[in-house]
């Protein structure tokens, strides 16, 4: 039986390819979501995509996902510098936590250089474009093997 992933992504992530091009590239979110379910089945995944621009529709899908999924891959945008809420909610996940940025925060403004998801993240992939889901993928997959 494939091990579902859920891959949730904050706010303004809807607008991917047409919002800041320069800086978050081309690709729209609806082709990182066919290019991330075609992965997933090479990897023997499932994988469950989820957008919002609302705080507590994350929340409450993260809480979802404690009875639904085995892995979650999030880019909480926005949210990661901001939302203890998010975090908490993960915290009650017990299942791996990718945490995937677009952009290299790093390199950005100095309040998005502070994430309250990393605190519980198992791992954080920044600064490599859309490929930072497929490497989220490979290596949740990694991980659930």
């Amino acid at each position: 039986m494939a091990k579902t992933i859920h891959i949730l992504n904050g706010p303004n992530l809807n607008l991917l390819g047409k919002r800041q091009p320069e800086v978050y590239g081309s690709d729209t979110l609806a082709q990182v979501e066919t290019a991330c379910a075609a992965l997933g089945g090479t990897l023997g995944l499932d994988t469950a995509f989820f957008q919002s621009n609302h705080e507590g529709e994350i929340v409450e899908t993260v809480h979802r996902a404690r009875d639904t999924a085995d892995g979650i891959i999030i880019n909480p945008a926005a949210y990661t510098h901001t939302s203890v809420a998010i975090l908490d909610a993960l915290n009650t996940f017990e299942g791996p936590v990718i945490e995937v940025h677009i952009s290299n925060v790093h390199k950005r403004e100095p309040f998005r250089q502070h994430s309250y998801v990393s605190l519980r993240a198992d791992g954080v992939i920044a600064g490599l474009g859309v490929e930072g889901y497929e490497l989220a993928l490979r290596r949740m997959a990694s991980l659930l093997a």
